[in-house]
Order: structure tokens, then sequence, then C-alpha cells
């Protein structure tokens, strides 16, 4: 929700897509540059507590950008001070990022059985999505009705509710015993795990590629305000729109797992995402441009349910921190770079454009890791999930 409800703002105050961009731009670099050095420290500290730290100091951006929305400030800073002071609180989210995601995925294997990880890994991904929905729709309903302002209020109150929360977790051990390892030593086992492992590689390549080019979130307020004509509420619908389709599929998934062909339903997956994405591109009707937008989701949901499930699977539990910080520079950033990258397009090409040429991008991606990556082409998890079944606990 806060995503949604600053990219507004700041396009509300601007009425420049570029700035849309360097919201990108400022939460992707300390994401990227510092997450192999928050894969190395998750690895070696106890993560309950370092979670709750997370999130602590996510609480104050929060509070920073509710500050900054107030009316006490917008009568007496200038504009540029104003965007100056949220691009600021953007960056230190993007360094607080680079510990939440190795963390959160760390967290997750010390809580769950093992053989449940596949089952886990899919409701872990949607609930994610669950709060993706129904903050994107929140965002863009309260927008309206209350302002930007009173929105960021409750978002404030509602990290603070989840700092509270975090606390029933119990603490946890701490696996990697390797004291004496640097953080360039560890920095070079994460990473070449990551980089031999092709079927890891292939599918964190995979997700980046499509995020990268083939996503549009960024820029959904130029359309909801300028190619659509819809206004915040239509703003809230078209980000509903791509998060629900992803969490019915995730949900079907807890029922009706897709761990067989694995590998050729993933790439399906990135190809149909980046299919409708070109649809999307091309329309100028709401309803299309949703329809198009839940299906994506749809594909979208698919292959974030097999990523997750792979690395869940094939890494091992001392190398979580690291292997989940290279996932954190691959997909996570690749968010905020895909934001700077539909940004930075969209004020050459213009919006529709933009989208249709980052979904060609994904076909070709797809259909070249299609013949070239015979190991992710040819993979099936059953007999994966059949030993971490028989490990038990």
């Amino acid at each position: 929700m806060q995503f949604i409800v600053i990219e507004w703002q700041v396009y509300a105050l601007t009425n420049d897509k570029l700035s849309l961009g360097i919201i990108g731009l400022c939460e992707f670099l300390p994401a990227f540059l510092f997450a192999p050095f928050a894969g190395h420290i998750v690895d070696k500290k106890e993560k309950r507590n370092l979670f709750t730290l997370c999130i602590a100091l996510f609480s104050l951006i929060s509070f920073g950008l509710f500050w900054l929305t107030s009316e006490a400030i917008e009568s007496s800073w200038t504009v540029n001070y104003i965007l100056y002071g949220i691009y600021s609180l953007v960056f230190f989210g993007g360094v607080l990022r680079a510990f939440f995601g190795p963390t959160i995925f760390s967290l997750i294997a010390l809580i769950v059985p093992k053989k449940i990880y596949p089952n886990a890994a899919t409701w872990s991904s949607s609930t994610w999505k669950g709060a993706n929905v129904f903050g994107a729709l929140c965002g863009g309903f309260l927008i309206a009705w209350i302002g930007v302002h009173y929105t960021l209020g409750i978002i404030f109150s509602l990290v603070m509710l989840a700092l509270i929360l975090v606390f029933g977790i119990k603490k946890k051990p701490v696996l990697n015993k390797k004291t004496n390892e640097s953080v360039m030593d560890s920095l070079k086992v994460g990473l070449r795990f990551v980089f031999n492992d092709k079927v890891i590689l292939g599918a964190l390549t995979l997700d980046m590629i499509a995020v990268l080019f083939g996503g549009a979130v960024a820029i959904f307020a130029v359309f909801a305000k300028d190619v659509l004509g819809a206004g915040p509420r239509g703003f809230g619908y078209l980000n509903a729109a791509l998060s629900s389709g992803s969490i019915i599929t995730m949900v079907a998934t807890t029922y009706l797992p897709i761990t067989k062909n694995t590998g050729k339903k993933l790439l399906i997956s990135v190809f149909g995402f980046g299919i409708c994405m070109i649809i999307f591109g091309a329309s100028k009707l709401l309803w299309l441009s949703l329809v198009a937008l839940f299906l994506s989701g749809v594909f979208d949901g698919v292959s974030m349910v097999i990523r997750q499930t792979i690395l869940q699977l094939k890494t091992p539990d001392d190398m979580r921190g690291r292997v989940g910080a290279v996932n954190s520079m691959f997909v996570g950033s690749s968010n905020e770079l895909g934001a700077l990258e539909s940004g930075v397009a969209a004020k050459l090409f213009g919006a529709p454009l933009a989208v249709i040429l980052g979904g060609t991008v994904t076909l070709i991606t797809v259909t070249t890791m299609h013949f070239k990556n015979k190991s992710l082409r040819e993979l099936d998890l059953t007999k994966d999930i059949e030993e971490h079944q028989k490990d038990g606990v």
C-alpha cells in the first residue's frame, strides 16, 4: 500500500513519468548493493531479532512519509524539498529491503518442517500476494476517500502492529557456525552456488527479466490518470487486478500442486505473462486492461510458486541467507530497477509502447531459455519433494 500511495503522490506533485522511475532507482541501488552483505549477516545472526529490527526501522520510514505529507510540511516546504525527503526515505527503505528478503526466506525454513516446504512456499507467496491485493485495492480507494496523508497514517499503524506480532515468533538457532569466514568468502560461496546451479539460475533469470522489462506496476498511475482516465479508484483496480490473479492461482496450487513437469510450466507461465502485458499496453479500455492484468497475475502466481519451491528445496539450510540475498538481487531489486526502466521508457516512448516493448523482451527471453537451458526445461520436482517427505521434520 505504501509503495503505490507514494507513487501516486509523487506523480501528483510532479506530473512527470520520470519521477516514478527515480523512485525505483532510489530503492534499487541500496537494495542491490547491500544484498550480498545482507545475506552474509543474515546467515550469521539470529533471524527473529533481525526481522524485528528491520520492521522497527521500517516503521520510521512510514512515519517519515506520514509527516512529509502533512499540511504543515506541504504549506512550508517547496515541492522539491518534499520530493527530496520522499526519495531519501525510499533510499533508506531500499537498504532495509536488502535484509528483509533473506531474513524472511531463512526464517520460514526454520519455522516450517522440511516435509511440507513446497506447500509452505505456496502459502507464503499467497499471503504476500494477498497483502498485495488488499493493499493495492485499499490504497486506491483510501487516497480517493481520506487523502494521501491519512492513508499513510493507517500504514504506519499497521507497521506498528506487525512489529508487535513478530514477537510471537520464538528465537531460532544460528545454523552457520563459520565465525572465521570473511565477508568476501561468504559472498563468493553464495554466488558460486547460485551460478553453478542451472535450474536456480534459470528460474531467477526468467523472473528477473519478466519483472524488469515486462512489469508495469510503476507506471500504473500514468495509465490510470492519462491513458484510461480512471483516476485513483482505477489506479487501485489496476493494482488489485494484477495481484488478485496471482493470489487466486497460488491458493489453488496449495491444493493442486504443480510440481510435475515443473520446468515446462514455469516457461509457459512466464510466456503467458509476457503476452498479457502486451495486451495491457495496447488496451485503451479499462475492462480489457483489468482482464489482461488479472490473467498476467495468474501466470505470475504460477511462476512465483515454482520459483519459491525450487529455492526452498534446493538451498542448504546454512546458506539460505546468502541465496535469499542473491534472489533479492535478481528478483526483488528488479522490481525497483524495473520501475526505473518503466519510467524512462514511458518518458521516451510513451507508457503504452513501453509496456508492449517490455512484454516482447519477456517473450524473447523465455524462448531463448527454452532452447538454451535443458536442465530447467526438463525439471520435475516430484522426486525432490518425495525425498523431503521421507526426511520428515
